[in-house]
């Protein structure tokens, strides 16, 4: 009889988990769209597919959508219920005579499991800078029969995308129905189980009052960004959506002192630093009555990306020795840093 090898459950205290120095996840578009999986719900026929080859346009073309910064990248439109004509005519009316070499149109991908993340496996591959997938629609990639689908099968699709973008560091945008039903809360009327919502990285919900109108509202609640709603308004001649207004202001928390201190030290003035924490604690005036060497590696760990996006510094760490623990302070004046 053959033992069974014992299952080992690994762990990180949390002290080992602030020791380390992980890569911060960038916007895909600022304080709208991030890296992860997320899902694009509306009712049919609303809008939201001249919505998704906007953003693949903007995003595949680096330029901001409406007054948000975009991160330039390769797109791949997964038009799973389009033809090459309709998105031809769509596209024509949308951006004319500006084509982009970067947004990559798809009608005929598998499903999950008939070898989708195999094909995005390979469209990744020869496209390393893929930032964005979009999924049009997710009834298209999951699999056929039953239209009943329990909360287990709903997270298992989401949680099988989830996993894609956790190892790729991209963002898949997967298009979905809401449901004819009254409820408080937009994110109720997404069609299916919780499942869906429950393994996904955030939802955007976007929904009229009467069909015939030609605003719309946005909702959209993530891990990664605050809950907010946006309206939009529909550009009738060449099929735009336009922000008109934000509902809800994104929150910014208290400023961190350590990194106001540092800030004044690492500037245009000053834009590269290395050493070990103790001889920044030294060189940086004040910063020795506010934190220790070991709490002050760990603090640049936890807040590396506020450290980049509210003080364009970037910080990584630098080949350890048993005597020297470097790491590197660069300032970046650019203000498309983040993108």
């Amino acid at each position: 009889m053959i033992e069974e090898k014992e299952r080992i459950l690994e762990t990180k205290t949390m002290t080992e988990l602030y020791d380390e120095a992980y890569v911060p996840r960038l916007p895909v578009i600022e304080d709208f769209l991030y890296c992860g999986t997320y899902i694009y719900a509306g009712a049919p026929k609303i809008g939201k597919s001249f919505f998704m080859l906007q953003l693949g346009y903007h995003v595949s073309k680096g330029i901001k959508l409406w007054n948000h910064k975009v991160r330039k990248g390769t797109v791949l439109y997964l038009a799973l219920e389009d033809n090459y004509a309709r998105l031809q005519q769509r596209l024509g009316m949308m951006y004319a005579d500006e084509p982009s070499d970067d947004l990559h149109l798809n009608i005929s991908a598998g499903s999950v499991k008939d070898g989708l993340m195999d094909e995005m496996e390979s469209f990744v591959k020869a496209h390393p800078d893929t930032c964005l997938i979009i999924v049009d629609t997710l009834q298209k990639v999951r699999e056929s029969g039953d239209d009943n689908y329990s909360y287990s099968s709903d997270y298992e699709i989401i949680d099988s995308f989830k996993k894609f973008t956790d190892v790729h560091d991209l963002c898949i945008l997967i298009v979905h129905h809401t449901r004819k039903m009254e409820s408080t809360d937009n994110f109720d009327k997404i069609s299916g189980t919780n499942g869906l919502a429950g393994a996904s990285d955030g939802c955007f919900v976007m929904a009229k009052n009467k069909r015939i109108e030609g605003t719309a509202t946005i909702s959209i609640c993530g891990r990664d960004q605050a809950d907010q709603e946006i309206t939009v308004e529909r550009d009738e001649e060449n099929c735009i959506w336009k922000k008109v207004k934000s509902e809800k202001e994104l929150f910014k928390g208290k400023p961190d002192e350590v990194l106001e201190a540092i800030a004044g030290f690492v500037n245009r003035d000053n834009p590269e630093w290395h050493g070990t924490a103790t001889e920044l604690i030294e060189a940086v005036p004040g910063l020795s009555d506010m934190i220790v060497p070991n709490t002050l590696v760990r603090r640049l760990n936890v807040r590396r990306y506020n450290l980049l996006k509210d003080y364009h510094i970037h910080y990584e760490s630098m080949q350890r020795t048993p005597d020297r623990k470097e790491f590197k302070l660069c300032y970046d004046d650019n203000d498309d840093y983040l993108f």
